[in-house]
């Protein structure tokens, strides 16, 4: 880091430190908005992506093509979105010009697949899959990194625990789980007009409940000394940045890639499709269970450990993961394995969230959030997952989870080496007592 970067840091840390009540504890405030506001965008993401491609199907009437074009441009357009919103964000701090047009937008998705989206497929099929993909990964894709980073900021400015906000997500996912299959049944419009309410909700929440505590606003990044171009792009000097990105590449690429046919894997240990996808349903729910649940302690123990030993530890947790469902002997052991991705995503979300906000130049976290998480894992998801298809043809999916499991043990044991500590004042890790760490 530069001595400007060094400035800025001591900052924050500073803030931190003085930011205590006199018995030495931390006040806390203004928190409850923050997890209403990630319930209502990730419910949304959890609507959209779980029967957007069903209500295609049914009602757009694509086929797997078109649907596929679609969730395609959704993925390519996104990595235009996430760098430009990471350093817009960076720029605006905490400032919800950003959030509020991506909330603004979440307003419009009922009329769109209501009115618009119908009439544009009978004009071209390609355009539908143009505009849809700019549409939602604008909302979704590229949003998703601007919702984050925004509460992760406002709990170093705040003094609470990201993911302790971050349960209104998990939270999100079950009761979207629950409501939109009812909603679906009753008219498959209606999933995205609860899209839309929950939009409203959530800006709603930006405008009247979402303060930040400006006294302690330093704690998160004080950009009051001109964050400007040659700053952001100095980011892809960092060696740094490149390590953390190969990692996110590497494991948490291969994370998503090894669920997306795990289904079809599973059906492998049972005699009937339809006792397969009971089991599944049933494993599902036991592991969105467990994610919630250990959303609660995760932040303590990721102060116990550190944040860079908490991504290690996910990258050998996904490994032992993938590894063991590729030698299992039966669907009793598949399930346990796969109930270990409950604990993976708040282990991983808790530590990337505390390690960027620790080990590089605050300033810049929305931007090296974008670019070393969502950005490099677009690409590499976009990559392995045609690797993993074709590989699943020629080799069975036990070997081609072996090799991906191999992948995942080389690649941390990369970051074991190469991976630098954060600073835990900095990255908010704390002492049982709620004490910033030395």
């Amino acid at each position: 880091m530069d001595t400007n970067d060094v400035s800025t840091n001591e900052k924050a840390a500073k803030a931190e430190l003085d930011h205590q009540e006199p018995n030495g504890k931390k006040e806390r405030k203004n928190f409850w908005g923050f997890p209403f506001t990630d319930f209502t965008y990730f419910f949304i993401w959890a609507v959209v992506n779980g029967y957007l491609t069903l209500w295609m199907e049914q009602v757009g009437h694509l086929n797997g093509a078109e649907s596929g074009a679609v969730f395609s441009m959704m993925a390519g357009i996104s990595l235009i979105y996430q760098p430009i919103f990471g350093v817009i964000s960076d720029k605006l701090l905490f400032k919800k010009n950003l959030i509020l047009i991506i909330a603004a937008a979440g307003l419009l998705i009922g009329p769109y697949f209501q009115w618009l989206f119908l009439p544009l497929m009978q004009v071209n099929s390609f355009l539908v899959a143009i505009v849809t993909g700019a549409f939602l990964s604008f909302v979704l894709n590229g949003g998703v990194s601007v919702i984050e980073q925004y509460v992760q900021r406002a709990s170093l400015a705040n003094h609470f625990e990201y993911a302790h906000a971050r349960v209104g997500g998990s939270v999100a996912g079950v009761v979207a789980s629950l409501v939109a299959g009812r909603l679906f049944l009753w008219s498959p419009n209606s999933i995205f007009w609860a899209c839309t309410v929950a939009a409203a909700c959530l800006v709603l929440l930006l405008v009247f409940s979402d303060k930040i505590d400006m006294d302690n606003a330093a704690a998160a990044g004080d950009t009051s000394d001109s964050l400007d171009w040659k700053t952001v792009l100095s980011v892809f000097k960092i060696k740094n940045l490149w390590v953390l990105a190969i990692f996110y590449m590497g494991a948490s690429a291969l994370f998503d890639v090894f669920d997306q046919q795990f289904i079809i894997f599973f059906r492998t240990f049972f005699h009937t499709a339809a006792q397969s996808t009971l089991v599944y349903s049933y494993m599902t729910s036991g592991q969105t269970a467990i994610e919630f649940l250990l959303m609660f302690p995760m932040p303590w123990i990721i102060n116990r450990i550190g944040s860079r030993n908490g991504l290690i530890a996910y990258g050998f947790i996904t490994a032992l993961r993938i590894l063991g469902s590729a030698l299992s002997p039966n669907w009793i052991w598949v399930v346990g394995f796969r109930l270990l991705a409950g604990l993976e995503m708040p282990l991983l979300l808790t530590s990337i969230m505390k390690y960027i906000a620790g080990a590089f130049d605050i300033r810049l976290y929305a931007t090296i959030y974008a670019l070393a998480s969502n950005f490099a894992k677009q690409i590499s998801v976009f990559i392995f997952s045609s690797v993993a298809g074709n590989l699943y043809d020629t080799i069975g999916y036990q070997h081609t989870y072996i090799w991906m499991g191999i992948f995942v043990v080389v690649i941390t044991i990369f970051a074991a080496i190469f991976l630098k500590k954060e600073d835990p004042i900095q990255a908010g890790e704390r002492d049982k007592d709620g004490n910033p760490l030395a």
